[in-house]
């Protein structure tokens, strides 16, 4: 039996909202009769209903109507034009029951979303249509993703528990102040490009000593993957397993003498807060 017993709806099939189908179905947590979708790129719906059993919606309005939770997942810059034609065609009219509207839109704040839904409703009205933000990333697609989770002030615990349960399908839940999802953005959000970053160098070395491009990305993937999984399995932190493999006079110990000159560390650091900036500059 599946673990929600409601109707989800995706306005947009893009790669993350086929990443939580395909989530939310192999986990358990919801049965392919019960998610909806709809998108203008009707190949990758038929894909998605072939795959998956799910319905597809003809149009959002009637996705809004039929669903219990609405997630938004398409591009930001498409968000605006979505929330108006929803608004103008009344799909945010009051209902006999509640609905929760969660964004995967980067950069969009929660207020964008409350000047469309609750144009013209009182607060009673307000309560029964929570608003959700999530800030996924890419390794959602293969279920190991990171999302931060913030809502409005009509959102209660039953509203965020229903969102908890619908992320954990691809990967670990944290939950925030909306005031802190520049700073998710810059840490998880742009973190797995930090992580590509460095397997792009370790495997340039590597083929400059001597492997092929293919040993090199596999011996490269092979090494950042077995050092998150000592990482994760142990108590120490991730600078006293650093220590540990580094012996005085040894090989690690030269290469980390390079970056310490370098300032390799610091330069990360402006670098995850200049994300964080740039975040905060594209949601303003």
């Amino acid at each position: 039996m599946p673990d929600l017993h409601l109707k989800i709806g995706f306005i947009g099939a893009g790669n993350m909202g086929q990443a939580m189908i395909g989530a939310l179905i192999a986990s358990g947590c919801c049965a392919g009769s019960d998610i909806f979708v709809c998108d203008v790129i009707k190949n990758q719906t038929d894909r998605l209903k072939a795959t998956y059993n799910i319905s597809v919606s003809a149009e959002n309005k009637k996705l809004v109507e039929i669903c219990d939770v609405i997630i938004f997942a398409v591009k930001p810059q498409s968000i605006v034009s979505v929330l108006s034609d929803l608004k103008e065609n009344n799909a945010f009219l009051p209902v006999d029951r509640k609905k929760i509207f969660i964004s995967i839109a980067a950069g969009i704040p929660i207020k964008t979303f409350e000047s469309y839904i609750y144009d013209g409703k009182d607060a009673s009205r307000k309560k029964r249509m929570p608003i959700l933000r999530v800030m996924p990333n890419t390794p959602a697609l293969v279920c190991t993703g990171v999302s931060g989770l913030c809502a409005n002030a009509a959102a209660v615990p039953e509203d965020m528990a229903i969102a908890r349960k619908i992320l954990s399908a691809m990967g670990k839940v944290f939950e925030c102040d909306e005031r802190d999802m520049d700073a998710v953005t810059a840490v998880s959000g742009s973190g797995p490009a930090y992580c590509f970053y460095l397997a792009e160098a370790i495997t340039a070395a590597a083929v400059e000593l001597g492997f092929s491009s293919e040993d090199a990305a596999a011996m490269t993937t092979a090494t950042l993957k077995g050092a998150v999984a000592l990482l994760e399995s142990q108590a120490a932190t991730a600078a006293e397993l650093r220590k540990k493999v580094t012996s005085p006079g040894g090989t690690t110990e030269a290469a980390l003498r390079v970056l310490d000159d370098h300032q390799v560390k610091q330069t990360i650091i402006q670098a995850v807060t200049a994300a964080a900036q740039r975040s905060r500059e594209l949601s303003a």
